[in-house]
């Protein structure tokens, strides 16, 4: 029985933590070298680090954030955001982070999921996906990238199924419905994702509570849950959420 994983994420933008709502009106929550370092604290097990500007400017910002929390943090964490390139993954990598993620670049030529994959192994490739309901679209969800705000016309469930015949180690599936609602995850879409997907999936998008983290792990079939604003603003902590998955009879990785 799989052992599950819980994940604060760290929106950062010029060198700050933000976070909003369906991808808009993005507030200050703090300093991302510092949160990182509480959530290690109270035992998260992985950090996920997402540059949502990727511009050239802030690259340089989330490489030192990379450098600075490598130096401060126990626990695998994975960077995304601006990673066009090998090159780019490796200079990441170099500076500390565990794995990579894969978003718009992939969409944008799927064949960096395969270079990054044969370069560094697939276990360190995480393809993230941001997914909206749309009926127009055969499996009812259609793939966005540029942080939300391009519609791409791809098949959610065709798009999984690329990036892991091309070498994604893990998928972080991001309901762009439900971001930041606090309304539970979009259980449709991880279960179809779930059940079609051989590599770990990774729940986002609408944790509001730990019976929502509990729905994803057994309704959803996530394998790791992650979430933000909920632990950013101290609605709940990481040891509140895997009181609860033990609760539910659930495997806990780390407790």
């Amino acid at each position: 029985m799989r052992s599950i994983r819980v994940i604060p994420c760290l929106d950062v933008d010029q060198g700050r933590v933000v976070k909003g709502v369906n991808f808009v009106d993005l507030k200050d929550a703090g300093d991302p070298v510092e949160m990182a370092s509480i959530y290690d604290r109270q035992g998260a097990d992985e950090i996920v680090f997402l540059d949502i500007t990727a511009s050239s400017d802030s690259r340089e910002t989330i490489h030192d954030v990379v450098r600075r929390t490598a130096e401060e943090i126990f626990i695998p964490f994975t960077v995304g955001g601006g990673i066009r390139s090998v090159e780019d993954a490796r200079k990441i990598l170099r500076l500390g982070a565990d794995k990579v993620s894969l978003n718009t670049a992939a969409v944008m030529r799927p064949s960096l999921v395969s270079e990054v994959s044969d370069e560094f192994g697939n276990q360190c490739v995480v393809v993230a996906i941001d997914g909206r309901r749309n009926n127009k679209i055969s499996c009812g969800f259609e793939v966005f990238t540029h942080g939300g705000r391009k519609a791409t016309g791809l098949s959610l469930l065709d798009w999984a199924r690329e990036i892991v015949e091309k070498g994604a180690g893990e998928i972080l599936l991001t309901s762009m419905d439900r971001d930041g609602t606090k309304e539970g995850f979009d259980i449709e879409m991880l279960e179809m994702i779930n059940n079609e997907i051989p590599v770990p999936l990774i729940a986002s998008g609408g944790a509001g509570n730990s019976k929502h983290m509990v729905e994803g792990a057994l309704l959803g079939g996530a394998d790791a849950l992650l979430a933000a604003s909920v632990f950013h603003f101290g609605e709940l902590t990481v040891s509140d959420v895997k009181k609860e998955l033990l609760e539910a009879g659930l495997i806990v990785r780390g407790a």
